[in-house]
Parts: structure tokens; sequence; C-alpha cells
């Protein structure tokens, strides 16, 4: 059993949320911490010439098959024309830029506001609201809506709308087989219906589109983060183990070098290199001590670095937050008569449950318990605090990125600034190492988040129990 203890802090009444421990990582400027304000990524000029292509490419398509299967008659010159200028435009933008350069944001909306005019421009000349092709006023703008900001996207949704209602009133009329009857105008009550509809169409598949994108790009930015700390603690392993085993190999030749220097301080011709010797001995004791110092730390307590104990663990999670004025401690049971198996040195174990450790100090009144639990069949770790427990809001959320409640830097213990990254970090590095993370309130009100693996999935191979 481990047991670590402190002294009593003041109390604290938040409601819960969890946070990502730390130093900030390195953000790209294209994107941004704010939840509603999250940048997704931008369109290649290539992908809005690929796409004015297609629109030219069945905009043609469309016309010859009414105008020479169906015997409709249009006003070909002017259709083609408005067709050839979008053909025009992409031949001027491929010649003025490479299609691989990321199109500027206003240079993207300009683009997809013209394929909007454009195609309002066919739609006017061919029926206007009754051209059943009217419903591709969605396209432009759900490509806007999944690809730019919700302001600019916006603005192409409105100007989709405007020339939806619009063209319900202004256009030439629908074609007709040549010498039949005109068509009659639907009463006034199914034309607004009709424009209803398509507006109606217009805004929500422009949101869904940008819901979908903005999860998309937090979830990708969540997980970008989840694995550069993943790769910080791997590095922070493996200079571990370097040291350890530079400590192991640099022991052999240091012993030689004192044997050696030995022996020339006994046999020195002189006093001057007797007390070279005599240096180089004692250079190489202080070395000794040094490497000794390194073979004490816990990260080097073996030549190969990967097993600790199960007590080991709870004891490197709990030991940064001894300091922070919180009683925090540690247990570790198991079946009577039977001692804490080895496991595994994960890093991502250890960085996961550290942080959660870190929340339950934050928003903990005056104690955190760690309790280790291993029976044959599996290892559990749990960590409860005396808090106010997880809000209802914050409970309903969690496993989600940017969720939290923690306050800025002055009012947190722990001194972190809360951004709603740590839980959906340390969730998604325990389930990486085949672990179940539940969280709950506790019957006596505080938090619970427990952590429960296979004992095959976390126990160093070849313990045999006592």
């Amino acid at each position: 059993m481990a047991d670590v203890s402190f002294a009593r802090a003041p109390d604290d009444q938040r409601p819960r949320g969890f946070d990502k421990p730390g130093e900030d990582p390195a953000q790209d400027d294209g994107w941004s911490w704010a939840a509603p304000g999250l940048r997704r990524g931008r369109l290649r000029v290539r992908s809005l010439l690929a796409q004015r292509w297609l629109a030219v490419a069945g905009q043609t398509a469309a016309l010859l098959f009414v105008g020479m299967v169906l015997k409709l008659e249009i006003p070909w010159a002017l259709c083609f024309s408005l067709i050839a200028l979008s053909a025009w435009l992409n031949v001027l933008l491929s010649l003025a830029s490479s299609g691989q350069r990321l199109a500027r944001e206003g240079e993207a909306t300009a683009q997809i506001a013209f394929d909007i005019l454009q195609l309002s421009g066919l739609l006017y000349l061919t029926g206007g609201a009754h051209n059943a092709f009217c419903l591709l006023l969605i396209a432009p703008v759900t490509l806007a809506a999944a690809t730019l900001p919700a302001r600019y996207a916006l603005c192409l949704a409105l100007l989709a709308i405007a020339s939806t209602v619009l063209l319900a009133f202004f256009h030439l009329p629908v074609p007709m087989v040549a010498g039949a009857p005109p068509m009659v105008e639907p009463p006034l009550a199914q034309q607004a219906i009709m424009i209803l509809a398509r507006i109606m169409g217009i805004v929500i598949t422009g949101a869904y589109a940008w819901q979908a994108a903005s999860e998309s790009a937090r979830m990708e930015l969540a997980l970008n983060v989840t694995e550069t700390v993943l790769a910080r603690e791997q590095r922070l392993s493996a200079l571990g183990a370097l040291a350890a085993a530079a400590a192991h190999e640099l022991g052999t030749p240091l012993a030689t070098i004192s044997v050696v220097a030995r022996e020339m301080a006994r046999n020195a011709p002189d006093d001057q290199t007797r007390e070279d010797a005599e240096l180089m001995i004692g250079q190489a004791a202080r070395c000794r001590e040094i490497l000794q110092r390194l073979t004490e730390m816990p990260e080097a307590k073996d030549a190969v670095h990967e097993r600790m104990s199960l007590v080991q663990l709870v004891q490197d999670v709990i030991e940064p937050h001894l300091v922070h004025g919180v009683r925090v401690e540690a247990v570790v049971n198991g079946p009577s008569g039977e001692s804490a198996p080895d496991i595994w040195r994960r890093p991502e174990v250890i960085h996961a449950m550290t942080s959660i450790v870190e929340n339950a100090v934050d928003f903990a009144r005056a104690e955190v318990l760690v309790i280790a639990r291993f029976d044959p069949r599996s290892i559990v770790i749990e960590v409860r605090d005396d808090g106010p427990g997880f809000s209802a809001e914050v409970l309903a959320k969690l496993g989600e990125p940017y969720v939290t409640t923690r306050p800025g830097a002055e009012g947190s213990r722990t001194g972190h600034i809360g951004m709603g990254l740590g839980f959906f970090i340390a969730k998604t590095l325990l389930e990486r190492t085949g672990a179940t993370v539940d969280f709950r309130n506790g019957r006596r009100g505080g938090a619970v988040v427990s952590a429960r693996w296979p004992r095959s999935a976390l126990e160093a191979s070849g313990y045999t129990g006592a």
C-alpha cells in the first residue's frame, strides 16, 4: 500500500471541469482555440477551379440536352455567354497563379459569389424560380459553409437567398417546345411555399455543413494536441532510458580510470604527477556520485526502463501535486497476500492520470484520493475528490474537446488556464492503452474518474505474483 498525504487547503466550491495541464502547445496561425471562431482548412485555388470547370461542363450538357433533345426554346447566345464567362475566369485564374496555392478568405468568397451570380443569371434566362435547377444554388453555399469562416459563409448564404427571392419575380419565360402554349403561373401560395422550401434548403444545408466542418476541425486540432502531448511524454521517457543506460555503461570505464589513477599516484616520480593523478581520482569519484544519483531516480531503476510497480505508478502520479495545499493520498489494494503487480511503463498512462489528478486538486475542497485496485482479471485506477462534482452541463459533454469550466490561472491552485482539452487528451490516451474510462459524481459528492484495464493489457510480462 502507498499512503501519501499533505496539508489542507482553502475550500473551492467551483463546478468541476477538465482541462489540459502544462504548457500551451504551439499553434498554427490558421487555427483558433476559441471554439465558436475555430477556422477550418482553406480551399486551394485548384479546388475552386475544378468545381467551376465541373459547373461549366454540367451547365453545357444540361443546355444541350434540353435544347437539342427536348427541343425547348432557349436563349442560346446569352446562356452560352454566361458559361463562357465562367470558363474564361478559370483560364485567367489558372494563368495568374499556381493551383496549389491556398486561396485567401476574401478571394475564395469572391469566387463563390461569382458562381452564385453566374448560376442566377442562367436561371433568370431559363425561367427563374420555376426552373428545377434553382436547387443548385444550395451547392456553393454548402461549399462556403464547409470551408470559410462564419461571416463569409453567412454573406454568401444571404446572396443565394436574395437570388432565390428575386428569381421568383424577375425572370424570362420558362423554355417551352416551339408552338406550345405558355406555362400557366402557379398560384401565389404555391410559389411562396416553393420559395420558402428553397430558402430553408439553403439555410439548413449550409448550417449542417458548417457545423460538421467545425466539429471536424475541432476534433482534428484536439487530436493533434493529443499526439503532441504523447510525443513529448515518449521523448521524456526515452531520455530517462538513455540516462539509465549511460549510468550503467559508464560505471566500468570510470572504475578502470580510478584504478589506473591510483597506480599512477602510488608510483609517481614527482609531486606534480602525483597531484594530477589524485585530481583524476577525485573527478572519477565525482562522476560516480553523479551516476549514482541518476540510478536512484525512479526513471532509472532498471536498465531497460520498461517496467515499474503499480505502487510506483500512483506515487509518480500524485507526487507533482503534493505542493498545492490539498491532501493527496494514494492507496493500492488487491487480494490478500498478493503484492502489487509490475506494469509496463506507459508515458500515456502517467501523463493522463497526472492530468486527471491535477484537475481533482484544482476542484477539491480539501482532499484527493487515488485508489489503485487489482485482481486476477483487471487493474483499476480511480481518482476521487471532495469538491462540488461535475456540473450537469459538463457531465453531459465530457469526452468531447473544448469542454471546461476551469477558471483563469489566478483562480486555479495549479496555475493552469482552462482550454477544455485536458479530459479529452487524458481519455484519448488512456483508451489507446486499452482502458475503459468512466466519470461520474460520487454518492457523497465530489467527482469520480476511473480507468479500468484488462490485467494482461497493463501488467509487465514475466510477473508471477507473490
